[in-house]
């Protein structure tokens, strides 16, 4: 079952760039999308608004968190600094330290695939 699964999502993926000739060496990549493009200090000053808000409660930063970690990034000094803050606000000290520690491990793991 699961043999099938795998063979038919690669069929899938291989029709995929079949159909658009642009996307053959970008195989994980959907290529019809066409919004416009974020960039790195749009990216950045969403996320720090998104952790300044006064009214943020202890969910919107784990969620907030856990989106931004899920990219699979490290995160701008600045948009950490704004995470912490509103830790800070919040009074809440395990998050902040579940912050630093996901921080940790995300630039370990970026570290090693570079290599």
């Amino acid at each position: 079952m699961f043999r099938a699964a795998v063979r038919l999502s690669v069929s899938g993926v291989r029709s995929l760039t079949r159909t658009q000739p642009g996307c053959q060496a970008l195989l994980a990549s959907r290529c019809y999308s066409h919004g416009k493009q974020e960039t790195d200090e749009e990216f950045d000053a969403r996320w720090v608004t998104y952790f300044n808000k006064p009214d943020i409660d202890a969910w919107e930063l784990r969620k907030g968190m856990n989106t931004l970690i899920g990219y699979d990034l490290v995160p701008e000094p600045k948009i950490l600094e704004a995470a912490l803050k509103a830790c800070r606000r919040l009074n809440d000290l395990a998050s902040a330290i579940r912050i630093l520690e996901a921080v940790r491990v995300s630039k370990k793991d970026t570290h090693l695939r570079m290599r």
